[in-house]
């Protein structure tokens, strides 16, 4: 529907009816890691795989504890995607293969490009005492899931002010503003900060699927009530929606062009095929040097799970 059909519409009762047939909403899973850290997870979910490229959301926090309680991740490895962690309180120390080290403060994004292959560990320095974060997985494009490894830091975002509302624009372009962020695909994620209860009206990409996932607070996306226990899903076919959102609350939105091709995620790896998981998965088991080392770590590396008789493909 274009975007003068959807405003003739939009005081109408047809007009509610038509756009709540593009939105749903799903349970957030719950988990425990680290010193106390629970995480929600988002994606993958059996209500939804992806968002666009986006094929992993967990957040994580906030969580408070003793110095020297804090994560710490040993080496593990990926493949066929990028790791994208927006901080929101506390510090993380980002390390890898190919000899980052790259403490992320609040406000900055690590972006990570497993590509071929990468191995990487995430430790809380001992000084911190508090973490708060969304980490994300973008999957790559055909094209370039084979692609040479590499690490970005993106200290600054751009921000942009309407309705009362603060919009780090995190990935993609969004209210006319562009993030620096390089992905491979079509792909948006914006961060939306509150201090007072406000209600704004978002002009949406009718090819994008989009997500909204609470951070803080609660909010209400065209009246679908969003907490931290649940998703909002949006399909592709609107072209804007309502968001009511609460004084303090954070809410993150992601949106995409629903992906090219059915993949296979399992543990840290993302493919197209069994056999190539499984290969990465031996290789990794057998310190191949696709995933290079981490000298530097003191501590065992993550062992490998065992590998399922069958996956499914997302998409």
């Amino acid at each position: 529907m274009t975007n003068a059909n959807y405003t003739e519409l939009s005081h109408s009762d047809d007009c509610e009816k038509y756009v709540n047939q593009f939105i749903q909403e799903f349970p957030l899973r719950s988990a425990e890691i680290g010193q106390g850290t629970v995480i929600k997870r988002a994606l993958p979910s059996r209500y939804k795989r992806m968002i666009g490229a986006w094929c992993f959301l967990d957040h994580a926090g906030p969580v408070h504890f003793p110095q020297g309680d804090g994560l710490d991740v040993g080496p593990h490895p990926h493949i066929g995607l990028q790791t994208f962690t927006w901080m929101i309180d506390g510090t993380m120390m980002h390390t890898d293969s190919l000899g980052t080290q790259q403490l992320i403060r609040p406000k900055q994004v690590n972006l990570m490009t497993a590509g071929y292959g990468i191995s990487h560990t995430e430790v809380a320095p001992d000084t911190e005492t508090q973490m708060h974060a969304a980490q994300l997985w973008i999957a790559l494009p055909d094209d370039k899931i084979n692609m040479a490894p590499q690490f970005d830091h993106y200290p600054e975002l751009p921000v942009v002010s309407q309705d009362g509302i603060e919009f780090t624009v995190l990935v993609g372009e969004f209210l006319a503003t562009k993030s620096p962020v390089q992905v491979h695909t079509e792909l948006l994620g914006v961060d939306l900060q509150a201090n007072e209860s406000t209600t704004t009206q978002l002009v949406l990409n009718p090819k994008y699927e989009y997500g909204f996932m609470a951070l803080e607070g609660t909010a209400t996306i065209n009246g679908h009530e969003l907490n931290d226990d649940n998703m909002v899903i949006l399909e592709p076919g609107l072209s804007q929606v309502k968001v009511d959102i609460h004084a303090g609350s954070r809410i993150l939105l992601l949106g995409g062009e629903p992906f090219e091709s059915p993949i296979l995620l399992w543990w840290n790896f993302v493919g197209r095929t069994q056999e190539e998981l499984n290969t990465a998965r031996e290789q990794w088991i057998n310190h191949d040097e696709r995933f290079g080392s981490i000298p530097d770590y003191e501590g065992p590396r993550l062992e490998a799970p065992a590998f399922p008789e069958k996956m499914r493909a997302s998409r």
